[in-house]
C-alpha cells in the first residue's frame, strides 16, 4: 500500500499535469512505456477532478481499496519512469514510494485502469449522492396513502409552484405517471389520444393506454426536432359527427424534450399554438415532461411557462435530475384528485415515501442548475465524435444532454462491438442499432469523462481501421 502521505503528493502530481504534460514531451514516453497517451492523460485528469481540492484521501477514497492503491502506484509510477527515462521530465519521488511502487505496463495498464465505470447509457443510471443519502434517513414521514407524508406534501406542494399548476402527485415511475394522466383525460373506454409516432409513451411505455385503459392511440408523425406540424394534428382529430364509427378524440400529447429525437426542444410558441388548437377542439394537453427540465436550461424558459398551455405535465425526478426514483404529476387540483385514486388502482400508493421525495428535494435544489454542463459536455462530445475517422454526429441537433451518432457504412465496426470494447476500458452505452448509438450525459459524467470516452472510441476506431482488435 502507499504511504499515507502520499495523497498530497499524487495530488500536487494531478495539479501539475497540464504543466508536465504539453510542456515537456511526455506524449512520446508514454508511448515508449506502452500507454495509451491521451488514456493515460485522461485517467489523471478525471483522479484530479474527484480529488481537486481535498487534502485528506478519506475524504475521497477508501485507502484500503484496490482503487486508491492502483492510483497512487500508477503516478508514482509514471514519475519515477518519467524521472529516469526522460531528461526533460524530472520529479522529486520520496523513496519510500519508490520501494512501495508497483509497475503497470501494456496490458496490465489497461486492466488496472478500469478504476471507475463512466455511464452514458441514460441519465436514469445516476448513483444518489451523499446529500440525498442523508436527507433521506433523516426525511420525517408518514402514510402517504392517507395522505400525512410531510416530506411527500413538501415536494409535491414545491413541483407544483415550478410548474404553475394547481397540485401535483409523487408516482414511482415516468411511465405510471403518464398512463395516470391520459386514464384521467380519458375516462371513456374506447377514447383517443393524438401523440407521436416516435414518442417515449407510444412506444417505451408497453401500451398501457391500450391494455389498462382500453385508449386508444392515434399516432401522428414526429418531424426530426421532436414536433408534429399543427395541420397534421389537427386532421387527426375525429370528426364528432361521425361517431358511429369513430373513436372520439379526447386529447393530445407532447414530449419535451424528445428523446427519440435526440433531445430536442419544443418551443413556448409551439406549445401554446397545439394548446390552442386543442382548446378550439375541447380537447385537453398532456406534456410528457420527462426531462422539462433541461428543456427550461436549454431554452431559457421558466418550467411554469414551457407548461402554461397544458392541462398535465409528467416530470421525471430520476432522470437528468437524479433522484434514486420517482416522477410527478401536475394539473388542477380535480385532476390530482382523480389522479391519486388512479395511482392506489395501479398499485402505486405507497407508505412512507417521503424517504424517496426527500432524495427528489435534494434533487431539485442541487442538479438542476448543473443541466447546462451536462448540455455542454453532450455538445463537446458531438463535436469530437465528428472528428473521428468512420463516424457521424448531427451536432447542430444536440440541444440537451442526449448524442445520437452513426457507424459509417465501410467501417468494419458494429455499435455493439464497439460498445463491448469500450466496455473494456470502463465506459457503458447503448447501442441504438447496428450501426447507431446513443449516449446520454448526466451530472455524474465530468468534462474530463467526455475526453476520456472519445480518446477510447477513437482509439478503438483506429484499432479496427488498422486490422486490430
Amino acid at each position: 500500500m502507499p504511504d499515507d502521505n502520499s495523497f498530497p503528493f499524487v495530488l500536487k502530481v494531478c495539479s501539475d499535469y497540464h504543466k508536465v504534460w504539453e510542456g515537456q514531451g511526455v506524449h512520446g514516453l508514454v508511448y515508449k512505456m506502452g500507454f495509451d497517451s491521451d488514456v493515460f492523460g485522461n485517467t489523471l485528469l478525471r483522479f484530479y477532478d474527484e480529488c481537486s481540492g481535498v487534502n485528506d484521501a478519506d475524504k475521497v477514497f477508501d485507502k484500503t481499496s484496490e482503487r486508491y492503491s492502483f492510483l497512487v502506484n500508477l503516478l508514482i509510477n509514471f514519475l519515477i519512469l518519467t524521472d529516469s527515462l526522460s531528461a526533460t521530465c524530472h520529479f522529486s519521488v520520496p523513496d519510500q514510494f519508490r520501494s512501495k511502487s508497483k509497475i503497470f505496463r501494456g496490458k496490465n495498464f489497461d486492466q488496472a485502469m478500469v478504476t471507475r465505470t463512466i455511464d452514458l447509457r441514460s441519465d436514469t443510471v445516476t448513483k444518489p449522492t451523499e446529500t440525498m443519502r442523508l436527507a433521506m434517513a433523516k426525511a420525517e414521514v408518514d402514510d402517504d396513502v392517507l395522505i400525512y407524508d410531510p416530506t411527500a406534501r413538501h415536494l409535491e406542494t414545491e413541483m407544483a409552484r415550478i410548474t404553475g399548476k394547481e397540485a401535483a402527485l409523487f408516482v414511482p415511475s415516468g411511465t405510471m405517471g403518464n398512463l395516470i394522466s391520459v386514464l384521467v383525460h380519458c375516462e371513456i373506454r374506447g377514447s383517443e389520444v393524438i401523440l407521436g409516432n416516435n414518442s417515449h409513451i407510444h412506444i417505451y411505455e408497453n401500451g398501457g393506454i391500450s391494455t389498462i385503459g382500453g385508449v386508444h392511440p392515434r399516432p401522428v408523425k414526429n418531424n426530426e426536432d421532436g414536433t408534429m406540424d399543427i395541420n397534421l394534428i389537427e386532421s387527426a382529430i375525429r370528426n364528432p359527427d361521425f361517431e358511429i364509427c369513430y373513436p372520439k378524440t379526447r386529447l393530445i400529447c407532447l414530449e419535451n424534450s424528445h428523446a427519440n429525437s435526440g433531445g430536442r426542444v419544443l418551443s413556448v410558441d409551439y406549445t401554446d399554438q397545439v394548446g390552442e388548437l386543442a382548446k378550439k377542439h375541447n380537447l385537453k394537453l398532456h406534456i410528457d415532461g420527462a426531462r422539462i427540465f433541461n428543456a427550461s436550461v436549454a431554452l431559457g424558459v421558466p418550467v411554469h411557462r414551457l407548461v402554461q398551455a397544458a392541462d398535465s405535465v409528467s416530470v421525471c425526478l430520476s432522470k437528468g435530475l437524479g433522484a434514486p426514483v420517482g416522477s410527478v404529476i401536475v394539473g388542477t387540483k380535480s385532476f390530482i384528485d382523480r389522479a391519486r385514486i388512479l395511482r392506489k388502482t395501479l398499485g402505486g400508493g405507497m407508505r412512507q415515501v417521503g424517504i424517496l421525495c426527500a432524495a427528489a428535494l435534494v434533487a431539485l435544489q442541487e442538479n438542476v442548475g448543473k443541466l447546462g454542463n451536462d448540455h455542454k459536455n453532450a455538445k463537446t462530445l458531438a463535436e469530437g465524435l465528428n472528428k473521428i475517422k468512420g463516424l457521424k454526429a448531427d451536432v447542430a441537433s444536440v440541444e440537451t444532454n442526449i448524442v445520437y451518432f452513426e457507424i459509417l457504412e465501410g467501417s468494419n465496426i458494429t455499435a455493439l462491438k464497439l460498445g463491448k470494447i469500450l466496455e473494456e476500458h470502463g465506459i457503458l452505452l447503448m447501442p441504438d442499432s447496428s450501426s447507431r448509438v446513443r449516449i446520454v450525459i448526466h451530472h455524474q459524467v465530468s468534462a474530463s469523462d467526455v475526453q476520456y470516452t472519445l480518446s477510447c472510441i477513437k482509439q478503438a476506431m483506429t484499432g479496427v481501421e488498422n486490422g486490430g482488435n
